[in-house]
């Protein structure tokens, strides 16, 4: 059977942040980002609203701010190790992010097949974020839908990792999830979870690990 393994990105694949925070990181506008994720956080606004305020404050971001914040991130350990192991067994790895597209696709290059964020334009920005593009947590799940299609897999060949509320439609939708430093609320509606700072050890919670990709 083939699988198609789902990855959050923000409090997931990164350690304790978000790709808005460590975008923002490199403008100096920490404390401004605290903020609007603060409002998100509490349902005081949504992704949209989100989006577009973070690509106001994001007026002077360039592409060097944007491969600096992706490399200074705080990565868990052993995420190209597990999506090699994934494409070795001929499965598939993806990304389905809230963050920015133009943050999210860099994972690309460490060896997912696809990766898809909220569609923001080209950095530097020359005009506004279409609010057509954003993605939603309900959204996650249609692109989780059509990379099914590409790939040729169903729903129930899936498994998804995540930590949050923008998860939770997307642990409902497939049979497999590993709630990865998550909150109780996501906890709850997992079939695995995991606490770390590796991804191999939650990789290995599916059952689907072979030894080689065990965390040193």
């Amino acid at each position: 059977m083939t699988l198609l393994h789902l990855f959050d990105l923000d409090g997931t694949l990164m350690y304790g942040s978000a790709a808005p925070v460590e975008i923002s990181r490199q403008l100096g506008l920490t404390d401004e980002i605290a903020q609007l994720e603060r409002a998100f956080v509490a349902r005081e606004i949504g992704p949209h609203e989100f989006s577009l305020a973070a690509q106001k404050l994001w007026t002077d971001l360039t592409p060097a701010h944007v491969r600096a914040a992706f490399e200074g991130a705080p990565w868990i350990s052993g995420i190209r190790e597990v999506w090699q192991e994934i494409r070795e067994r001929g499965d598939y790895c993806a990304v389905i992010s809230l963050s920015p597209s133009f943050f999210v696709e860099l994972l690309l290059e460490w060896g997912a097949h696809a990766a898809h964020g909220s569609v923001f334009p080209e950095v530097p920005f020359t005009r506004p974020v279409d609010m057509a593009g954003i993605l939603t947590p309900e959204g996650k799940v249609t692109v989780a839908d059509r990379l099914c299609a590409q790939f040729g897999v169903e729903r129930s060949d899936c498994v998804a990792y995540g930590d949050s509320s923008t998860d939770v439609a997307l642990f409902e939708a497939v049979p497999r999830s590993v709630a990865v430093n998550a909150r109780p609320y996501l906890v709850e509606k997992a079939t695995h979870v995991y606490e770390g700072r590796d991804l191999r050890e939650a990789y290995q919670l599916t059952g689907v690990a072979r030894t080689g990709v065990e965390a040193s």
